[in-house]
């Protein structure tokens, strides 16, 4: 993978509520690649998803009004989000819990 230090918005975003075991990653996953975003997203220890969000603002604001609504199974609770300074690569991933 390659990095683009040119994305014109790179975000982290933490989203609570019934978001792990209700197919809330791949979902995310999906949704961000038929966005063209790039980054990543991972459940967390304690009960959360964290995402990396890379790419235009009109598809990141996009891409969080999704986030809000989530899968079918999801329960959202919180959607968070803080710039994110770092280079990001192309692509969007799946990791492993952290």
């Amino acid at each position: 993978m390659t990095t683009d230090p040119g994305h014109e918005r790179r975000i982290r975003v933490t989203v609570t509520g019934r978001v792990q075991g209700v197919w809330y990653r791949a979902w995310t996953a999906e949704e961000a690649r038929d966005l063209g975003l790039d980054g990543w997203v991972r459940n967390r220890s304690d009960g959360s998803v964290e995402a990396i969000l890379a790419g235009s603002r009109k598809d990141i604001d996009a891409m969080l009004c999704l986030l809000e609504e989530g899968p079918p199974l999801a329960a959202v609770e919180t959607v968070a989000w803080e710039p994110f300074t770092e280079e990001v690569a192309r692509g969007f991933a799946q990791r492993p819990t952290f």
